[in-house]
C-alpha cells in the first residue's frame, strides 16, 4: 500500500511506496520518532501525512480510537494545525503522545522567540512596522496551538482514568432533561488525596445541596437549574479543582521543609524532601519550588490539616493561590466552558433556560470540573517549562 504526502505550500500531491527506507526520504522534515520504528511503514495504509511547514497533521484513520479521541464527545475543538496534528498523534500512536508534545513546545518557542528577535534587530530598518506586525501574529498564531497543547494535555488524562469528558450539553438533552451516564464517581475522585476530598465533597453538598453520604433515591432526584447557573458552577469549580492542587502542594511542601528545619545534618535534610519527591504527577517535574515555599516554613505544632490550613491563609494569599497563573489557562477556561455549554458561537453564555436533571448529573459535572482544574494546574506548570506562558 501506499501513503500519501500533501506539501502545504505548493499543493503537491508526492507518492511514496511503503517500504521507502531512512536514506530516500525527501529532502524536507518528515515526522518520524523512534518509536514509530521510521519510515513511512509505520504508519497504517489509511493514514496521510499533511504537511506544514515542519509539522504533519495525521488524519484520523478508520476505526475505533484509543483514547477515544473525537468531535462526538469532545466539546472543544483544536484551532491550530499543532492541535490538530496531536489530536492524530493522540488517536492513532497515544504512546507517542507526550514525545510530539514536547517537540511541538520547542517549535513554538523557537518560532515565537525567533519571530521576537527579528523585530528586535530589525527596529531601527525601515521595515520595523513589518517586523513588529509579524511578531504580534507570530506570537498570537503560538497562543492559540498553546492552548490546544493545553487542552489536550487534559484530556489525556482524563483518558488515562478512562473517563470520557462530558459532551457538549446541548447533545445531551432530552426534552430539556439531562442525565450523564455512567457517573463515574470512583474514578473522578481517585486521583485526589483524602483530604483534597474531603474539601470536594464540602463543595459538591454547597453549591449542588446533596450531602456527601446520600441515598441512592436522593441522588437520583431531579432538580431544575438555569443552564447560565450551571455553567457558573461549573467555571467556579474548575477554578476550585485549580485551587485545591495549588494550596495542597504548598501545604505538603511546608509540612516537608518544618520537618527538614528540626534535623541540622543537610544529607538527611536532602533525604526527607526527596522523599516526597517533589514532582508533577504526569510529566515527573514540579517546577518553581522556592516560590511554592517562600516565607511559608512554619513551626511544625503550627501546621495542622489542610482544612485548617486553608483557612489560616491570609487574604491575600488565598487569592494567589485561586488565580489562573497564565493568560492561556484563562483562555481555555473560557472556551472550553462556552463549547460545552453554548450551542452558539457567540463567545459567552447567556442561556436562560431551565434544565431537568439528577444530583447524580450536577455530582458528575462537578467532579469532572474540579478534576478538569486540577489538571490544568499539572499541564500549566510542565508547559512553563518549556514554552513560556503569558502571565495573567
Amino acid at each position: 500500500m501506499e501513503n500519501c504526502l500533501i506539501h502545504h505550500h505548493h499543493h503537491t500531491l508526492l507518492t511514496l511506496p511503503s517500504s521507502l527506507s531512512s536514506s530516500h526520504k525527501p529532502h524536507f522534515r518528515f515526522f518520524t520518532r523512534p518509536d514509530f520504528g521510521g519510515g513511512a511503514a509505520a504508519f497504517s495504509s489509511s493514514s496521510c501525512l499533511l504537511y506544514h511547514r515542519r509539522r504533519p497533521f495525521i488524519r484520523a484513520s478508520a476505526g475505533a480510537s484509543p483514547c477515544e479521541f473525537s468531535s462526538l464527545n469532545s466539546p472543544l475543538e483544536p484551532r491550530s494545525m499543532v492541535g490538530k496534528f496531536l489530536s492524530g498523534v493522540l488517536q492513532n500512536h497515544p504512546q507517542m503522545f507526550h514525545v510530539a508534545v514536547g517537540e511541538e513546545l520547542k517549535l513554538l518557542a523557537e518560532d515565537r522567540d525567533a519571530a521576537h528577535a527579528r523585530m528586535v534587530l530589525g527596529s531601527a530598518t525601515d521595515e520595523a512596522l513589518l517586523h513588529r506586525r509579524i511578531a504580534q501574529v507570530k506570537e498570537n498564531q503560538c497562543q492559540i496551538a498553546v492552548e490546544d497543547v493545553m487542552y489536550l494535555l487534559i484530556f489525556y488524562k482524563f483518558s488515562e482514568i478512562r473517563v470520557p469528558l462530558v459532551p457538549k450539553l446541548s447533545s445531551c438533552l432530552y426534552n430539556g432533561r439531562l442525565e450523564i451516564l455512567p457517573s463515574k464517581d470512583w474514578e473522578l475522585e481517585s486521583i485526589h488525596s483524602l483530604e483534597v476530598l474531603d474539601m470536594i465533597r464540602e463543595h459538591i453538598t454547597t453549591v449542588t445541596g446533596l450531602k456527601a453520604k446520600c441515598s441512592v433515591s436522593e441522588c437520583w432526584a431531579t432538580t431544575q437549574v438555569r443552564q447560565f447557573l450551571l455553567a457558573r458552577v461549573y467555571v467556579a469549580s474548575i477554578l476550585y479543582g485549580y485551587f485545591l492542587k495549588s494550596v495542597s502542594l504548598r501545604y505538603h511542601l511546608e509540612r516537608n521543609l518544618s520537618l527538614a528545619n528540626h534535623d541540622v545534618h543537610l544529607g538527611h535534610r536532602t533525604s526527607l524532601m526527596c522523599s516526597y519527591g517533589f514532582k508533577d504527577a504526569i510529566f515527573g517535574q514540579l517546577s518553581n519550588m522556592p516560590s511554592l515555599g517562600q516565607g511559608l516554613v512554619r513551626p511544625e505544632e503550627e501546621i495542622e490539616d489542610l482544612k485548617c490550613y486553608v483557612m489560616s491563609f491570609h487574604p491575600g494569599s488565598l487569592q494567589r493561590c485561586a488565580r489562573l497563573r497564565s493568560k492561556e489557562a484563562v483562555n481555555l477556561v473560557g472556551s472550553y466552558s462556552c463549547a460545552l455549554f453554548n450551542s452558539k458561537e457567540s463567545g459567552s453564555i447567556e442561556d436562560n433556560d431551565v434544565i431537568l436533571t439528577s444530583f447524580s448529573s450536577l455530582k458528575r459535572l462537578v467532579l469532572e470540573a474540579v478534576a478538569f482544574g486540577s489538571f490544568l494546574w499539572e499541564t500549566e506548570d510542565y508547559i512553563d517549562n518549556v514554552y513560556k506562558l503569558k502571565d495573567d
